[in-house]
């Protein structure tokens, strides 16, 4: 008598959840009566919900350091670096919240950009962008250029703000949130895609610029 044995059935395991991503967020703008916190507080009310990401802000109005570049500053120099250089090197991934100025971006970035190099590379940047009828996407568009230089992956798409100062009534809040809600929706998950794949390849091969 033929005796049939019962299928078997093979239960595959749960994957874990990811790490969340440690998320560098750079408030660019460190000139007087900005408008970088009302941008900045918005963004990081999209990242409340999320449990993707760890936070810490990079506000370049509380970081002095001078335009001079040296291989061995002083300790001064030292000391404002110190507050933000491991903040950029455990980063996975970054968020830069950048006005327009003249077409271009704010020296403040473009100095702590060239104070670094490897903290910047193999991780993907995602782009805030805010000002007049541009956007400050002619600011976004630049730093692509000098960030492919840091060996960044820089995502291609944005969320910004035209004309922002009449976006926001005086208390902060956006008027009409919901396309820039879609927006940031959208950078923040091809950012949690592109910190991870790019976490995970570092732990397989270690990134040689």
């Amino acid at each position: 008598m033929d005796i049939t044995k019962p299928a078997t059935t093979t239960v595959s395991p749960v994957a874990a959840a990811p790490a969340p991503l440690a998320l560098a967020l750079v408030v660019a703008s460190d000139r007087d009566g900005r408008f970088a916190p009302v941008i900045a507080d918005w963004f990081r009310s999209r990242l409340a919900g999320r449990e993707d990401f760890t936070v810490t802000v990079v506000d370049l109005a509380e970081v002095d350091l001078p335009t001079s570049l040296s291989y061995s500053p002083n300790p001064a120099v030292t000391a404002e670096l110190a507050k933000v250089t491991p903040v950029l090197e455990a980063a996975d991934a970054f968020v830069v919240i950048t006005p327009e100025y003249n077409h271009s971006f704010p020296a403040s970035l473009k100095n702590l950009i060239d104070r670094h190099y490897t903290e910047w590379q193999a991780k993907p940047v995602g782009f805030v962008s805010y000002g007049g009828i541009s956007g400050g996407l002619r600011a976004v568009e630049q730093l692509r250029q000098v960030y492919a230089e840091m060996h960044a992956v820089t995502l291609r798409d944005t969320v910004s703000f035209h004309n922002a100062h009449g976006l926001f009534d005086e208390t902060g809040r956006h008027k009409d949130p919901a396309g820039a809600e879609i927006a940031a929706k959208a950078l923040l998950d091809q950012l949690v895609w592109w910190g991870n794949a790019l976490r995970d390849a570092k732990t397989v091969r270690p990134y040689g610029a």
